[in-house]
């Protein structure tokens, strides 16, 4: 009933010092159950359900202002709120919408921040919200978690276990979001298609081989260093890069100019590091440093070592880099799930175009991206032979360099031949 209810005044500054998980799925899919299992595991569950309930019980000045509102009519023989009643009334057209959203998110948004602004600085905050991706809030959460179980099987789970009519099952279904744009939104895919008691193993694992590491990391300012392996490409890469843009434009707000997808995983089909690169353009390096702490807060702590599968001024392209025009900022993920590398660079400036140009040269020209593999091969190679994982990554580097400068020169000809804007 309360769409969207849990973004009044929940995300605010003083809680991005905490990870924060937002827990979603389908009816009948099981997300109580992972939500149980985290909660025990040590997590600060905040139930989007629970409190939407809470506040508006008898007595709160939440049922009080809609009765005032909608009349003595939504109230059961006890006095509790008849909810089909209000149903009825509410949302009987867009005012009376309007007015019960107005009534019921601020109250569940205060004792939202009342829970998570209680929870410890390192904690790990779950919260379970039934319609986060048809509410399109994934943003605002670092990590986002779905629950998925075939929609069959969860009409059998409502019908048998709920006592749910069919018809009643099928409807709340199909008037949920589908299960691709689940998949678009999610960074976890919790699959609690198996036997019951099954999602246990999974669950935990996930807590102590990903939850518990990003928070630290947050926390120490460490970054995930991936090594200089390549794998095939990722069909995936483009939405999970699309998920860290937008978290990102959260954070960044108007001092970002652009925010874009770059590197070789911004290329369909191109063999790769597993590194997201992401661009964020702004109109000067002050900008980029104003940026920082607001970053760490969300899992990407800023860094000086290049970790990146995106070229590099002084890695070729030109030779040496003049940090007037070349500099930029460089920060990476703290999440083990998800290395990435987010560069900041000054709008205008030949990195900042360079990287777009070559990231749509690559995408254009077939040939030169298949050549680029046969490098990035070789350079591969090459790191494989170094133990250390950050002098693996500089070896990988600097084996590229020499091939930029030739592409540097090519890209910018066929941005010309083919009147390329960025």
């Amino acid at each position: 009933m309360y769409l969207g209810l849990v973004c009044s005044g929940v995300f605010d500054d003083r809680l991005d010092v905490m990870l924060r998980l937002g827990l979603t799925g389908g009816i009948g899919a099981g997300k109580s159950t992972v939500s149980k299992i985290l909660s025990e595991l040590g997590g600060v569950l905040v139930d989007a359900d629970v409190i939407a309930r809470e506040v508006v019980e008898p007595g709160t000045p939440g049922l009080a202002k809609l009765v005032d509102a909608f009349g003595d009519g939504i109230l059961t023989s006890d006095g509790s709120l008849d909810r089909p009643a209000l149903a009825a009334k509410a949302f009987a057209g867009d005012e009376s919408r309007t007015t019960l959203n107005s009534i019921v998110h601020p109250l569940v948004g205060a004792r939202t921040a009342e829970l998570v602004d209680g929870a410890a600085e390192d904690a790990i905050v779950v919260q379970d919200i039934p319609l986060l991706v048809e509410g399109k809030m994934g943003a605002l959460f670092q990590l986002v978690a779905v629950v998925y179980v075939d929609a069959e099987e969860r009409v059998r789970r409502l019908v048998g276990q709920r006592d749910m009519p069919e018809a009643d099952a099928r409807a709340r279904i199909a008037a949920q979001a589908s299960d691709d744009a689940r998949r678009a939104a999610a960074d976890i895919w919790i699959d609690n298609s198996g036997a019951k008691g099954d999602i246990e193993e999974s669950v935990r694992a996930l807590w102590s081989e990903r939850l518990v590491p990003f928070e630290k990391n947050i926390r120490d300012g460490v970054t995930v260093v991936a090594p200089p392996v390549l794998v095939d490409a990722d069909p995936t890469w483009q939405s999970q890069a699309e998920r860290l843009v937008a978290r990102l434009a959260v954070v960044c707000g108007s001092a970002a100019a652009r925010i874009d997808h770059i590197g070789s995983t911004a290329v369909p089909g191109v063999e790769a590091r597993d590194v997201v690169d992401i661009q964020i353009t702004v109109s000067s390096l002050d900008d980029a440093d104003s940026l920082a702490e607001s970053l760490r807060r969300i899992g990407f702590p800023r860094i000086d070592n290049i970790t990146s599968d995106e070229p590099e001024p002084g890695y070729g392209i030109g030779g040496e880099a003049d940090p007037a025009v070349w500099g930029k900022r460089i920060h990476g993920s703290a999440d083990p799930g998800r290395p990435a590398a987010v560069h900041i660079r000054v709008d205008g400036w030949p990195a900042q175009r360079f990287s777009l140009v070559f990231r749509d040269w690559l995408r254009a020209d077939a040939d030169a991206a298949a050549e680029y593999v046969a490098i990035k091969r070789t350079a591969a190679a090459a790191a494989a032979e170094v133990d250390d994982d950050i002098d693996a990554v500089e070896t990988y580097e600097s084996a590229k360099a020499p091939w930029f400068d030739g592409a540097y020169v090519r890209a910018w000809e066929w941005a010309e031949a083919s009147g390329w804007t960025p």
